[in-house]
């Protein structure tokens, strides 16, 4: 049985100095008895890594022998628990390790660069990096963001649609404008209040805010600056009911259709000329096969499924890998991988125009999961850690990682849609992403 913690004269809850004091179990019956906070562990202890094994001990307790062996099997050791704290995850009580490989050197506006991408599945970075491989002997991909802008889009209620309507078209005046520019502003130091869109459902009022971020991917920063807006707002239309600071219309992790049409973080199109020749070489395809798969698969394909933004093979799959390897928030792979792919027969008349357009890519190169150790390691790998410097502008870092996930996809997509074309896909996964069977 656990040993009993020492009650404290008075019985007062223990101090730091008096857990310091104690061994593990007595700390974690602390936690049992209700003494000691389970969220307060890294507080109390100032020991990171020693709050996680005491609520690993705590919970092992409270599990079932196998569920509690499972979490015995966790790692948790050497790991920098204190960039996590306050930042980036609660209740910690250990970490997943990812593998994590590379795509590349891809030649991207004339400067090679090698894609980190965290995964799981077999082949997707091995099939990447056969894109690569076939973009760069074609002399390189061209990207270009074209839009940069985080939104957020609160719900306000009115007394009737009428009042509604009339808040709508202030908004929509240059006074309106200046007014809840002038607010939103104030509250930061990098962003810039680019737009507002109101959108009247009866008596619901939806204001898209659209704002420049710098090179955090901005979520806090446009939330910050829309409460002080509402307010001003509320002080010259005192019937302005805020219902939510997040009212669906951002859209934030969810599909929507307004992020495809008017874009969301960053809008990017990248684009390649690849020779025929290496078509056959390197993608072991033809360029008419490859123009034909795409036409009938992603865009026919597509639009039979309904599909909004998903006219692509698996833009998905390396979004996600490198947000995952790049500490970006993974959730946002939903409207960061809308992406239109597509291929035609070049103006030489033999080669393959290929190109990918990704109007909401949501990334930042500071803040939330950019600031750990392995992840700001990718970011510096690609040339884009942390906030620019000059002579660069505020944001450049963000728009290369981008630039740099469109080129990404790009390669991936060329590589399964090539796949696709000669009908090697289920033999290649057969080859690569099957273990061995033991003997």
């Amino acid at each position: 049985a656990a040993a009993a913690a020492p009650a404290p004269a008075g019985g007062a809850p223990p101090t730091r100095e008096d857990l310091a004091a104690m061994g593990d179990e007595e700390v974690a019956a602390c936690v049992r008895s209700g003494a000691v906070k389970d969220h307060q562990l890294e507080k109390m202890l100032g020991d990171f890594e020693r709050a996680v094994r005491v609520r690993r001990h705590v919970y092992q307790e409270r599990l079932t022998p196998a569920a509690a062996a499972g979490l015995s099997a966790l790692p948790y050791t050497n790991f920098p628990y204190e960039k996590v704290f306050g930042a980036n995850c609660e209740i910690v009580v250990g970490y997943v390790p990812l593998p994590l490989g590379v795509a590349g050197p891809v030649m991207l506006n004339g400067e090679p660069v090698l894609v980190p991408m965290a995964t799981t599945e077999g082949c997707l970075v091995a099939s990447t990096n056969r894109g690569c491989k076939a973009l760069t002997q074609a002399g390189g991909v061209s990207a270009a963001v074209l839009r940069d802008g985080i939104t957020r889009a609160p719900c306000l209620r009115l007394p009737s649609a009428m009042a509604a309507a009339e808040v709508a078209r202030w908004v929509d005046t240059p006074e309106g404008a200046a007014v809840l520019r002038e607010a939103f502003n104030s509250t930061t130091s990098y962003g810039r209040l680019l737009a507002v869109r109101p959108t009247v459902a009866g008596r619901n009022l939806y204001l898209r805010f659209t704002c420049q971020s710098g090179d955090a991917m901005g979520m806090n920063m446009v939330s910050k600056g829309c409460v002080k807006a509402i307010e001003a707002l509320q002080e010259l239309f005192p019937d302005v009911e805020l219902v939510a600071i997040s009212g669906n219309m951002c859209t934030d992790k969810k599909p929507a259709a307004i992020n495809w049409i008017e874009g969301r973080g960053k809008t990017v199109v990248a684009e390649a000329v690849i020779p025929a020749s290496v078509v056959r070489s390197t993608l072991k395809t033809t360029v008419s096969a490859m123009v034909y798969t795409n036409t009938n698969k992603n865009l026919v394909g597509s639009a039979m499924a309904g599909s909004v933004g998903g006219f692509n093979a698996h833009a998905a799959n390396i979004v996600t890998a490198v947000y995952l390897a790049c500490g970006q928030d993974p959730a946002q792979n939903v409207e960061s991988s809308n992406c239109i792919t597509l291929m035609e027969v070049a103006e030489d008349g033999e080669s393959l125009h290929v190109s990918v357009t990704m109007p909401s890519i949501e990334v930042g190169t500071v803040g939330g999961g950019t600031s750990l150790p392995a992840q700001g390691a990718c970011l510096e790998m690609m040339g884009c850690r942390g906030a620019a410097r000059a002579p660069d502008a505020p944001g450049t870092n963000a728009r290369r990682l981008g630039t740099i996930v469109a080129a990404a996809v790009l390669a991936g997509e060329l590589s399964l849609m090539a796949a696709l074309a000669a009908n090697h896909l289920v033999r290649s996964h057969m080859q690569h992403n099957r273990k061995p069977q033991s003997a």
